[in-house]
Protein backbone atom coordinates (compact mmCIF):
# COMPACT_ATOMS: atom_id res chain seq x y z
CA UNK A 1 0.00 0.00 0.00
CA UNK A 2 2.97 2.33 -0.46
CA UNK A 3 1.08 3.92 -3.36
CA UNK A 4 -1.66 4.96 -0.90
CA UNK A 5 0.87 6.74 1.31
CA UNK A 6 2.11 8.65 -1.74
CA UNK A 7 -1.30 9.34 -3.25
CA UNK A 8 -3.56 9.89 -0.24
CA UNK A 9 -4.04 13.59 -0.99
CA UNK A 10 -5.08 13.26 -4.65
CA UNK A 11 -7.30 10.30 -3.74
CA UNK A 12 -9.15 12.17 -0.99
CA UNK A 13 -9.30 15.51 -2.81
CA UNK A 14 -10.54 13.96 -6.05
CA UNK A 15 -13.21 12.01 -4.13
CA UNK A 16 -14.39 15.26 -2.51
CA UNK A 17 -14.48 17.10 -5.84
CA UNK A 18 -16.24 14.25 -7.66
CA UNK A 19 -18.75 13.98 -4.79
CA UNK A 20 -19.52 17.70 -5.20
CA UNK A 21 -19.82 17.30 -8.99
CA UNK A 22 -22.18 14.37 -8.50
CA UNK A 23 -24.40 16.45 -6.24
CA UNK A 24 -24.41 19.27 -8.80
CA UNK A 25 -25.21 16.82 -11.59
CA UNK A 26 -28.25 15.48 -9.80
CA UNK A 27 -29.56 18.77 -8.40
CA UNK A 28 -28.52 21.58 -10.73
CA UNK A 29 -27.27 20.50 -14.14
CA UNK A 30 -29.81 19.90 -16.92
CA UNK A 31 -29.10 16.35 -18.13
CA UNK A 32 -30.70 14.68 -15.10
CA UNK A 33 -33.95 16.64 -15.32
CA UNK A 34 -36.98 14.52 -16.16
CA UNK A 35 -34.99 11.33 -15.77
CA UNK A 36 -37.68 9.75 -13.62
CA UNK A 37 -41.33 9.49 -14.58
CA UNK A 38 -44.00 10.11 -11.97
CA UNK A 39 -46.80 7.76 -11.01
CA UNK A 40 -49.47 10.06 -9.66
CA UNK A 41 -51.89 7.27 -8.71
CA UNK A 42 -49.51 6.31 -5.94
CA UNK A 43 -52.27 4.99 -3.66
CA UNK A 44 -53.04 2.15 -6.09
CA UNK A 45 -49.36 1.24 -6.48
CA UNK A 46 -48.70 1.39 -2.74
CA UNK A 47 -51.75 -0.76 -2.08
CA UNK A 48 -50.66 -3.32 -4.69
CA UNK A 49 -47.14 -3.76 -3.28
CA UNK A 50 -47.91 -3.31 0.42
CA UNK A 51 -46.60 -6.29 2.36
CA UNK A 52 -43.68 -6.98 0.03
CA UNK A 53 -40.24 -6.75 1.56
CA UNK A 54 -37.74 -4.21 0.25
CA UNK A 55 -35.91 -5.69 -2.74
CA UNK A 56 -36.13 -6.29 -6.47
CA UNK A 57 -39.15 -7.78 -8.19
CA UNK A 58 -40.11 -8.73 -11.73
CA UNK A 59 -43.70 -8.87 -12.96
CA UNK A 60 -45.70 -10.67 -14.09
CA UNK A 61 -44.06 -13.55 -12.28
CA UNK A 62 -45.19 -17.15 -12.08
CA UNK A 63 -45.33 -18.69 -8.60
CA UNK A 64 -42.75 -21.27 -9.74
CA UNK A 65 -39.74 -20.32 -11.90
CA UNK A 66 -40.29 -23.43 -14.05
CA UNK A 67 -43.66 -22.02 -15.17
CA UNK A 68 -42.22 -18.64 -16.18
CA UNK A 69 -41.37 -19.71 -19.73
CA UNK A 70 -44.69 -21.42 -20.43
CA UNK A 71 -46.97 -20.03 -23.13
CA UNK A 72 -49.41 -18.65 -20.54
CA UNK A 73 -46.75 -16.59 -18.78
CA UNK A 74 -45.09 -15.47 -21.99
CA UNK A 75 -48.47 -14.14 -23.13
CA UNK A 76 -48.83 -12.22 -19.86
CA UNK A 77 -45.43 -10.60 -20.50
CA UNK A 78 -46.39 -9.78 -24.07
CA UNK A 79 -49.74 -8.28 -23.04
CA UNK A 80 -48.09 -6.11 -20.38
CA UNK A 81 -47.51 -4.12 -18.50
CA UNK A 82 -44.38 -5.93 -17.43
CA UNK A 83 -41.22 -4.78 -15.79
CA UNK A 84 -38.97 -4.63 -12.81
CA UNK A 85 -39.60 -2.90 -9.56
CA UNK A 86 -37.25 -1.96 -6.74
CA UNK A 87 -38.86 -1.37 -3.35
CA UNK A 88 -37.07 0.68 -0.72
CA UNK A 89 -37.59 0.26 3.02
CA UNK A 90 -40.49 2.29 4.42
CA UNK A 91 -39.66 5.73 5.74
CA UNK A 92 -37.80 8.71 4.39
CA UNK A 93 -34.66 8.28 2.31
CA UNK A 94 -31.60 8.36 4.55
CA UNK A 95 -29.71 11.15 2.77
CA UNK A 96 -26.84 11.17 5.26
CA UNK A 97 -26.26 7.43 4.91
CA UNK A 98 -26.56 7.51 1.12
CA UNK A 99 -24.24 10.51 0.81
CA UNK A 100 -21.64 8.81 3.02
CA UNK A 101 -21.84 5.61 0.96
CA UNK A 102 -21.55 7.64 -2.25
CA UNK A 103 -18.45 9.41 -0.95
CA UNK A 104 -16.92 6.07 0.09
CA UNK A 105 -17.62 4.71 -3.41
CA UNK A 106 -15.89 7.74 -4.98
CA UNK A 107 -12.99 7.23 -2.59
CA UNK A 108 -12.82 3.56 -3.60
CA UNK A 109 -12.66 4.50 -7.28
CA UNK A 110 -9.91 7.02 -6.50
CA UNK A 111 -7.99 4.32 -4.59
CA UNK A 112 -8.25 1.87 -7.51
CA UNK A 113 -7.37 4.58 -10.04
CA UNK A 114 -4.37 5.55 -7.95
CA UNK A 115 -3.30 1.92 -7.69
CA UNK A 116 -3.45 1.38 -11.47
CA UNK A 117 -1.71 4.68 -12.28
CA UNK A 118 1.00 4.14 -9.66
CA UNK A 119 1.86 0.70 -11.00
CA UNK A 120 1.60 1.82 -14.62
CA UNK A 121 3.63 5.01 -14.24
CA UNK A 122 5.44 5.19 -10.91
CA UNK A 123 6.57 8.41 -9.25
CA UNK A 124 7.82 11.25 -11.37
CA UNK A 125 5.39 10.70 -14.26
CA UNK A 126 4.31 13.71 -16.30
CA UNK A 127 0.99 15.45 -15.75
CA UNK A 128 -0.18 14.31 -19.18
CA UNK A 129 0.66 10.63 -18.59
CA UNK A 130 -1.07 10.64 -15.19
CA UNK A 131 -4.09 12.45 -16.63
CA UNK A 132 -4.39 9.90 -19.44
CA UNK A 133 -4.21 6.80 -17.20
CA UNK A 134 -6.34 8.12 -14.34
CA UNK A 135 -8.88 9.63 -16.74
CA UNK A 136 -9.25 6.41 -18.72
CA UNK A 137 -9.56 4.15 -15.68
CA UNK A 138 -11.85 6.65 -13.98
CA UNK A 139 -14.13 6.88 -17.01
CA UNK A 140 -14.36 3.10 -17.22
CA UNK A 141 -15.03 2.89 -13.47
CA UNK A 142 -17.89 5.38 -13.60
CA UNK A 143 -19.40 4.62 -17.03
CA UNK A 144 -19.36 0.87 -17.51
CA UNK A 145 -21.47 -0.42 -14.65
CA UNK A 146 -24.89 0.99 -15.38
CA UNK A 147 -25.04 0.05 -19.07
CA UNK A 148 -26.39 -3.37 -18.12
CA UNK A 149 -29.44 -1.77 -16.49
CA UNK A 150 -30.33 -0.34 -19.91
CA UNK A 151 -29.53 -3.57 -21.73
CA UNK A 152 -31.38 -5.98 -19.43
CA UNK A 153 -33.87 -3.98 -17.37
CA UNK A 154 -35.22 -1.42 -19.86
CA UNK A 155 -33.72 1.56 -18.06
CA UNK A 156 -34.03 4.38 -20.58
CA UNK A 157 -30.92 4.86 -22.70
CA UNK A 158 -31.21 8.58 -22.02
CA UNK A 159 -30.49 7.82 -18.35
CA UNK A 160 -27.39 5.87 -19.37
CA UNK A 161 -26.24 8.79 -21.55
CA UNK A 162 -26.58 10.99 -18.44
CA UNK A 163 -24.40 8.48 -16.58
CA UNK A 164 -21.78 8.70 -19.35
CA UNK A 165 -21.77 12.51 -19.21
CA UNK A 166 -21.30 12.31 -15.44
CA UNK A 167 -18.58 9.68 -15.88
CA UNK A 168 -16.67 11.90 -18.29
CA UNK A 169 -16.85 14.89 -15.95
CA UNK A 170 -15.89 12.78 -12.93
CA UNK A 171 -12.97 11.22 -14.79
CA UNK A 172 -11.67 14.56 -16.04
CA UNK A 173 -11.84 16.09 -12.57
CA UNK A 174 -10.16 13.08 -10.98
CA UNK A 175 -7.48 12.99 -13.66
CA UNK A 176 -6.77 16.69 -13.21
CA UNK A 177 -6.36 16.36 -9.44
CA UNK A 178 -4.09 13.32 -9.75
CA UNK A 179 -2.00 14.97 -12.47
CA UNK A 180 -1.64 18.11 -10.38
CA UNK A 181 -0.70 16.34 -7.12
CA UNK A 182 1.28 13.40 -8.56
CA UNK A 183 4.57 12.85 -6.71
CA UNK A 184 7.40 14.30 -8.81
Amino acid sequence: MSFAAQLWLPMVLSAVIVFAMSAASHMVLPWRRNEWGRITDFAAIQSAVRGLSPGQYGFPAAPDRKQQMTKEWMERWAKGPSGWLTLAPPGPVSMGRNMLLSFLAFLGVALLDGYVAWHALGPGASYRAVFRIVGTVGFLSFAAGTIFDSIWYSRPWRAYVSDVIDALLFALLMAGVFGWLWPR
